[in-house]
């Protein structure tokens, strides 16, 4: 899973000192919000007031400031960030598309409501999505219905070895969070063993936090009306959630991009099966990488087995951590490959439950940067 993925776009044109100063206070202020509440948001009946009270502001203030910034496409929700395979099965995947097909190709994928992310990036396999569904039945039949609709080498990479995965990173200089070390946990075999069972008052709850939270004062308030259930109810199915790991990051879920992280690169190394674990282990402490997982082998069309994710400002500035983690892990011995995107035809939570799948897609409106 990708999962996106800050210098932001051009510097704006020179505007008067009253206006400047006025918009250089909203985005400190704006990225104190975003910085401090992609994660632990509050389970309480005014999670806002909260949050305001922790920056000094007001909670209309919070309020307007996250609108704002979802309408700008800055936020893609306040919600939660589930654990795949606690209740589904997910995977990721690559086709190599002819350049001329790309974006018809990327539509007919988009037609699936499983696929959450789908990314142009420089490289033979240039189309990779991320799935996920409901059961690994669901996710094999999506896959074999692309490869057979389309005609073309697919790659199916699901996760063997989690040594990292959070995107809620540090938006000044895309560090990693003080408070967050990196997690291991082996997947390969394990499938169906970590698995929610949901009943059926849990199921309406986790579709409809799949939209993320309403925001108004009382999010879970009005969630619980919807679902004909109490508060009370709904604060603690999310407690018992995030304590059980279900729930794996409960707050702003920011689209990196539009923030000014637009060279984004997926690193994949070929490392001996023997050594792999453990230099997974040391990549994944670097606070620059984002993502660190292993996945498997494809030969002889895909040798690597080592997938990091690192989010900059700057093609160069990325290219430079590469080679300086390269240098200070002792890689140059492996082979590797760096993949940025280039364009983005999806990016969207995860859809595990079919409650509340999205009306058909609307046509296909890609957006592209520059690095």
């Amino acid at each position: 899973m990708s999962d996106a993925d800050l210098e932001g776009p051009s510097p704006p044109t020179p505007l008067p000192v009253g206006e400047g100063s006025f918009a250089f206070k909203k985005n400190i202020a704006d990225l104190e919000l975003l910085n401090r509440f992609q994660r632990d948001f509050p389970l309480t009946t005014h999670p806002f007031r909260m949050i305001a009270e922790r920056l000094g502001w007001s909670e209309n203030e919070v309020l307007a400031a996250l609108r704002r910034l979802k309408e700008e496409g800055k936020v893609s929700r306040v919600g939660a960030v589930f654990a795949a395979r606690k209740l589904g099965a997910s995977t990721l995947a690559a086709l190599a598309v002819p350049l001329e097909r790309l974006e018809a190709v990327a539509q007919q994928v988009n037609e699936y409501p499983e696929i959450n992310h789908n990314y142009e990036r420089e490289h033979d396999f240039n189309l990779w999505f991320v799935l996920t569904a409901a059961t690994v039945a669901r996710l094999r039949a999506v896959l074999a219905e692309i490869e057979g609709d389309t005609g073309l080498p697919l790659l199916d990479l699901p996760l063997l070895e989690e040594f990292h995965i959070d995107l809620g990173f540090d938006l000044r200089d895309g560090g990693r969070a003080k408070s967050i070390a990196p997690s291991f946990s082996l997947v390969s075999g394990r499938e169906g063993k970590d698995r929610m069972d949901p009943d059926e008052t849990d199921r309406s709850l986790l579709a409809a936090l799949q939209e993320g939270l309403p925001l108004v004062s009382r999010p879970y308030q009005l969630l619980a009306r919807r679902l004909g259930l109490s508060e009370q109810t709904v604060l603690e199915r999310l407690r018992y959630w995030l304590d059980r790991g279900v729930i794996k990051r409960l707050g702003v879920i920011v689209r990196h991009r539009a923030l000014g992280y637009r060279a984004n690169a997926m690193v994949v190394w070929d490392v001996p099966d023997a050594e792999v674990s453990a230099v997974g282990r040391a990549l994944a402490a670097e606070a620059g990488v984002n993502l660190c997982y292993r996945r498997p082998r494809r030969l002889p069309h895909w040798p690597y087995n080592l997938f990091c994710m690192m989010h900059g400002r700057k093609r160069e500035q990325v290219l430079e951590r590469i080679e300086q983690v390269r240098i200070d892990h002792g890689l140059a011995a492996y082979p590797h490959a760096v993949l940025f995107s280039t364009r983005c035809f999806r990016q969207r939570g995860a859809y595990y439950l079919p409650l509340t799948m999205p009306a058909p897609p609307a046509p296909l409106k890609s957006v592209a940067w520059t690095t």
